[in-house]
């Protein structure tokens, strides 16, 4: 009897073939390098959820790597399903997003995310981020994802500001601190409330746990890369602008140790291995 089993990645943008601001090609490849380094998995992949319902019967690990792609209606039902029936995902950075409006703030045209019904099944909902920065991350809970990190690691990454749908159930394992949200105006994406920011006033959840019946969600804001290519510049330039300038090429946390072993530990945790 084979003991090969089936892992499912979704990374891409919209509209349909769109990049939407990040590296997809560069996230796909380093996503099924870690997951084909794994002999027991096979791995079936899509650009967004369509027909998604087709692919999670037999899949034991989701892994979502997404800039506006999101799941809706009978993909949402089935994925919600399939949770409840014991299967695991791994949602990385966009995920948290969606679908955005324009509309207007001050006089001013403003984009605003807008709240759907996979956010409650992923169980966070993406409200902006400031500019690319460093911080530093804290590990805040045990599981099996977290397993062997340092209690604190420094990134270079897009602050992902979140809110949770559902902290009581929530088992929190990133947090970083931020009093305030530092995006110069007309930058990123406008909101009524800062949500993201918890009782004490400064900590901010960048990961978390949530059961859902007999599965269960990771979620992890880290993430961000982007290359513009064609671009003149130095093709690798890491600097990071205060108010908004995107280098060239950025990598991020995927040339770091912590954010390998926070995505080789998911792949463990999302398959049974221990």
């Amino acid at each position: 009897m084979s003991n090969t089993q089936r892992a499912h990645l979704i990374a891409g943008g919209f509209p349909p073939g769109s990049v939407a601001g990040h590296d997809m090609d560069y996230a796909r490849l380093q996503l099924l390098q870690m997951l084909r380094a794994e002999d027991h998995l096979t791995v079936t992949t899509a650009n967004d959820f369509h027909d998604v319902e087709r692919w999670l019967p037999g899949t034991e690990l989701l892994i979502t790597y997404v800039a506006g792609p999101y799941p809706a209606g009978t993909g949402n039902a089935a994925l919600s399903s399939w949770l409840e029936n014991g299967g695991r995902w791994l949602a990385l950075h966009g995920t948290s997003g969606g679908r955005a409006v324009k509309t207007e703030h001050d006089g001013r045209p403003v984009k605003k995310m807008v709240k759907g019904e996979h956010h409650r099944t992923l169980g966070c909902f993406f409200l902006n981020h400031p500019p690319l920065r460093e911080f530093q991350v804290s590990v805040a809970g045990e599981h099996r994802v977290t397993r062997g990190l340092p209690k604190r690691f420094a990134v270079r990454d897009e602050l992902y500001l979140i809110e949770l749908q559902d902290p009581d159930a929530s088992r929190i394992l990133l947090t970083t601190e931020l009093a305030e949200d530092p995006s110069p105006p007309g930058f990123g994406f406008f909101y009524d409330e800062d949500t993201s920011v918890q009782p004490d006033g400064k900590t901010r959840v960048l990961g978390y746990a949530r059961d859902m019946g007999r599965g269960e969600v990771v979620y992890i804001g880290l993430g961000h890369c982007h290359a513009n290519r064609g671009d003149s510049r130095s093709p690798v330039d890491a600097s990071i602008h205060p108010e908004g300038v995107m280098p060239p090429v950025f990598r991020g946390v995927w040339e770091t140790d912590a954010f390998a072993l926070l995505i080789r530990n998911a792949i463990a945790w999302g398959t049974g291995k221990r």
